[in-house]
């Protein structure tokens, strides 16, 4: 029994030096990016494999653009909805974290209420038990929708990870954001963000997606203009493509516009 013991002991010692082998020798050269511009992202090379599979030309429109050259309206419009607290932080926003994880209990005590009421409905039975049934839900592991997830974060999970979800990808996520605002300024990171984000089919960075929805460079962005870009982050592809949904990307772009002005860059 003890042999077998220190075989599994072994094996597990193993298996661990071996993933974190793994790990330190696919770890990317973030310091690098003080210097230079990453010319594709994780993203990037995903959307292209998504474009092969589905039998169409991957597209990738995507010029580079110093922060100077874009425009502070768009700066202020962008961490206005995705990440005030921006230059308050050190790449994880705690309070947004903790609001996040409280929505996800609220709504998953309304889904057992409203599952429950719908259950009680069909059995024609009485609903008084459902509130017992929201004590008795046990919330899952917070998903960190967008609205706990900082620039920084985002911009890490861009740059270097996969579209699966799983505490593996999360943890390189934690990792990579860590090491990103270590070795990069606040400018810098926010630079190679507004340069890398998705803003559309193939649409990649400010100066694209300027060019594409305003025929513009993005250093002449207006407010309207740069609020209206800033509404579709979050799903550039679906929920917020103006071609889409131009009525939500609308109703977005004025909520922006009433916070990005208390937005300081302090760069």
């Amino acid at each position: 029994m003890w042999y077998w013991t220190k075989i599994l002991f072994l094996i597990l010692v193993g298996s661990v030096l071996a993933w974190l082998a793994y790990e330190l020798i696919t770890f990317p050269s973030i310091s690098r990016l003080k210097t230079e511009n990453p010319t594709t992202t994780s993203m990037i090379e995903y959307r292209k494999s998504e474009a092969v599979a589905a039998g169409n030309e991957p597209k990738q429109f995507m010029i580079w653009t110093p922060m100077e050259q874009i425009s502070p309206n768009l700066q202020r419009a962008v961490l206005a909805g995705e990440d005030s607290r921006f230059f308050e932080h050190n790449g994880f926003d705690w309070e947004a974290i903790e609001k996040a994880w409280d929505e996800a209990v609220k709504e998953g005590e309304k889904e057992a209420r409203e599952d429950c009421e719908a259950e009680a409905k069909a059995a024609n039975t009485s609903t008084k038990e459902c509130a017992n049934r929201e004590d008795e839900w046990i919330p899952p592991l917070p998903s960190f929708r967008r609205g706990a997830s900082t620039v920084t974060q985002q911009l890490a999970k861009n740059l270097y990870l996969s579209e699966d979800r799983n505490f593996l990808r999360k943890g390189r996520e934690a990792v990579y954001t860590y090491f990103i605002e270590r070795n990069l300024s606040k400018k810098r990171i926010l630079e190679i963000y507004l340069n890398v984000i998705e803003w559309g089919d193939g649409i990649y960075g400010a100066e694209a997606a300027s060019r594409t929805y305003f025929k513009k460079s993005a250093s002449s962005l207006s407010r309207d203009e740069a609020a209206f870009l800033a509404a579709m982050i979050p799903s550039p592809l679906n929920v917020f493509n103006p071609q889409k949904n131009r009525k939500r990307v609308v109703r977005r772009q004025r909520v922006l516009m009433k916070y990005m002005n208390g937005v300081k860059l302090s760069y």
